[in-house]
């Protein structure tokens, strides 16, 4: 993790050299190791240093060869192979930095070397001879990349702010990106909280020159592809070796190490993988750091937690997670945005933690799930191939290990697969289903008090018809509507919707603020291309989900663990923490004051929200609705916005 800055001037402007100072100085969190900019001209680059790998204590950045300069935020793990093919062998390979590398393949392939590169990146490029700039961000995201462009200049950064530095730049709501934060709407890679803010999508170049801005994706994922091999074991043994280099490549560290241990497939996995390979290499003790519960003990998970520890090796660390509050005020200054995810208090709690113990590098398991899939929608495919036995096979095993009701779930794929066809095929039995429906819902309105709010019940009929939300929505889900039959597409939806790169996002900037860089084993492209290609019955067997990596993890994971059901809803602790440490600016910032946000929401509706949820008889999301709301008002007073800094639609 380190900072990245850099201006482009396409009307021929001089740079300010104490602009781009500016913009490098307001990120120096990112990076207190080292700080440089550069400047020729019309075009300026910066950066910030954080040392983690051993050759990023030799890296001096922005960095020049000939015509090239190059400013970075960047781990490259296939470095080897790089070496090889840039014939750099004749280089001690610690002395060759990854900036070096990037150049490096930028020199021999130009447009394409984003292609040739592994790991985490974003980065910039000033070609001298050929008069552009060229951007690349990493495959998933992981590495931030915001941009502003005009006529007249082309600004980037690793953050907002630093953007904002250059008093050109305009400073403006963009009313289209709240009405997404309010219905949890993510697909839109691009987007910012601010008029004219775009991110570089991931596995996205971007090339800036006089003639505009030339955006294209460099890689996707193979949705046809699949693996196939002989046996479970082979299976097995290929997300083995795949993912221990996963973890492996991603603790080349200078600094001391730690991994997240939540208890849960994924943490425990990373934890118990890095120290198997700290145990081969004679190395440390590996620190872990874990949120525990004492006081809403539904949520603690160390009955899962202690089992790996036990392996010995690991020295724990802990924070009393139920004994904080879910809102962090220091965060929008981090964020530069409106905080959704609820659960990122816990997250900065251990980063404080991790700093305190000298710790750089953290191995993050986040969201494993979806590189690995839990492989649900292949029970759809049984169905609609008719193949009931063994999709009640599944079932049972499904409704044991997950603590469902076998008959439930096996009505719901009857229902959906052999008797609603018939009905829609007769126009009388598709008017019986019709009324049976509308006596449903009349009875279940008057009698279940805790039916789900509609998406839209907290916002602004007004706004959402000014910014065509509803139509917004339609077309974005789209993308979730078509993947839900198949199991590979389905599997793929998980992997590229638009909430994985934002919530990396978050957790960087939330990271960067107590020094430390994150790495995720899970997001590695080798082990995400492997898992999306394995058939559906090594993700789902006997109703085990993610059964590749249970198989893959034997003798690795405590059984205890590898065998685990669902996970601990972390929900009870959020509602306890608002209630316990929060419940007085709720009722002072959404009750009481609430003109900076009834613009977009509506206001009696939350309202109706916030005395339900003290009173501990909320519905389905009312303590999340009443959380964005809370954020989204907390920021707009943090930024200083008022309702005249929106964009103003005229018919």
């Amino acid at each position: 993790m380190s900072g990245i800055v850099g201006v482009y001037y396409l009307d021929g402007q001089q740079i300010d050299h104490q602009k781009l100072g500016q913009m490098v100085d307001i990120i120096a969190h990112r990076g207190p190791d080292n700080a440089d900019v550069w400047i020729d001209g019309c075009v300026g680059l910066g950066h910030r240093m954080l040392w983690t790998t051993p050759e990023s204590l030799l890296e001096k950045l922005p960095y020049q060869i000939s015509n090239l300069t190059i400013t970075a935020d960047a781990r490259i793990d296939n470095r080897d192979e790089l070496i090889c093919a840039l014939e750099l062998n004749d280089y001690p390979a610690e002395k060759v930095t990854d900036s070096q590398l990037i150049l490096a393949a930028y020199e021999k392939w130009g447009e394409q070397c984003p292609e040739h590169l592994l790991g985490d990146f974003a980065f910039a490029i000033w070609d001298r001879r050929k008069q552009i700039l060229f951007c690349a961000r990493d495959h998933f995201g992981v590495k931030p990349f915001y941009y502003y462009s005009s006529a007249q200049a082309f600004v980037f950064g690793s953050e907002i702010k630093a953007i904002f530095c250059l008093p050109d730049v305009p400073r403006q709501i963009n009313e289209v990106r709240i009405g997404d934060y309010l219905v949890s709407m993510f697909e839109d890679t691009t987007i910012t909280f601010y008029q004219d803010i775009l991110r570089l999508p991931p596995a996205h170049r971007m090339i800036v020159s006089c003639e505009g801005i030339k955006l294209e994706s460099y890689w996707s994922l193979n949705t046809s592809y699949e693996l196939r091999l002989g046996s479970d074991e082979e299976y097995a043994a290929k997300f083995r070796e795949l993912f221990t280099e996963a973890v492996r490549c991603r603790m080349r560290s200078a600094y001391p190490l730690g991994t997240m241990l939540s208890g849960g497939l994924d943490s425990s996995s990373i934890t118990c993988t890095a120290r198997k390979i700290l145990e081969e290499e004679g190395g440390s003790v590996l620190p872990t750091f874990s949120a525990i519960f004492d006081k809403v003990s539904e949520c603690d998970e160390r009955a899962y937690i202690n089992p790996v520890l036990a392996q010995g090796g690991m020295e724990p660390h802990y924070v009393c997670a139920d004994q904080i509050s879910p809102l962090i005020d220091s965060l929008f200054k981090h964020l530069d945005e409106p905080l959704f995810a609820f659960n990122l208090y816990l997250n900065r709690s251990i980063y404080k933690v991790a700093q305190q113990q000298g710790v750089r590098i953290i191995l993050d398991g986040f969201d494993g799930d979806s590189t690995v899939s839990h492989g649900v929608s292949y029970l759809n495919e049984l169905a609609i191939n008719k193949r009931w036995f063994s999709l009640i096979q599944q079932l049972k095993g499904f409704a044991k290990n997950f603590n469902y009701s076998f008959w439930q779930l096996l009505w719901q794929y009857v229902w959906k697969y052999e008797f609603e066809p018939i009905v829609r095929k007769y126009k009388l039995l598709r008017i019986g289903q019709r009324v049976w429906q509308a006596l449903h819902k009349r009875v279940t309105r008057t009698t279940d008090s805790g039916n789900k709010p509609t998406w839209s019940a907290i916002l602004n009929p007004n706004f959402v018809e000014r910014i065509g939300l509803k139509e917004r929505r339609k077309s974005l889900n789209k993308f979730f509507l078509d993947s839900q039959e198949n199991q590979r597409a389905q599997h793929y939806y998980s992997l590229a919707r638009g909430v994985m790169p934002y919530t990396l996002e978050v957790l960087d900037k939330a990271a960067a603020e107590f020094g430390i860089e994150l790495r995720f084993p899970f997001w590695d492209k080798r082990l995400v291309e492997f898992c999306l290609s394995v058939p559906g019955e090594q993700k789902i067997h006997q109703g085990w989900t993610r059964m590749v990596m249970r198989r893959g993890m034997a003798g690795i994971l405590p059984q205890e663990v590898q065998w685990r059901g669902g996970k601990s809803n972390l929900a009870p602790s959020f509602n306890h923490g608002l209630l316990t440490f929060e419940q007085e600016r709720l009722e002072e910032v959404l009750v009481k004051n609430s003109e900076l946000i009834k613009e977009y929401t509506n206001t009696i509706s939350l309202h109706e929200a916030y005395h339900r949820f003290i009173s501990q008889q909320d519905k389905e999301d009312d303590s999340f609705n009443l959380w964005k709301a809370l954020n989204l008002a907390l920021w707009l007073k943090h930024s200083d916005f008022s309702l005249s800094d929106a964009p103003q639609v005229h018919d």
